[in-house]
């Protein structure tokens, strides 16, 4: 799914990388603990989380996530906007609540990202 539907059917706001909204989706990954983040390895995965610092734009960073969805309508500081653009990451924002928003997707067909660890 094309990060443009996803913007669409979690009602989010686009904070930036507008350009990259064609960009496709296959699983999803939720968590508020970035070293939960680590343990997972899939590509075309988006990040969903409440987290809003530069901690979360460097862990995406790291993982090669190149989209994260913040919930409960949370916005992050200019500073951590500005290393988002810097690292060509794409951010939204979306009032859904973390379980409301995985259940949009998944009934979309957003399947869940796959531990690495097992």
């Amino acid at each position: 799914m094309k990060l443009r539907e996803i913007q669409k059917i979690i009602n989010a706001e686009v904070l930036t990388g507008e350009k990259h909204l064609d960009n496709e989706i296959e699983t999803a990954f939720a968590c508020d603990l970035m070293s939960d983040a680590l343990t997972f390895k899939e590509d075309k995965t988006l990040l969903l989380t409440g987290l809003v610092n530069p901690h979360t734009i460097r862990t995406a960073e790291m993982m090669d996530i190149g989209a994260i969805v913040f919930v409960r309508g949370k916005k992050p500081d200019e500073a951590t906007i500005k290393l988002a653009e810097e690292v060509d990451i794409v951010i939204m924002t979306t009032p859904n609540i973390l379980f409301t928003c995985s259940g949009i997707l998944f009934a979309n067909g957003i399947k869940g990202a796959e531990l690495s660890c097992r």
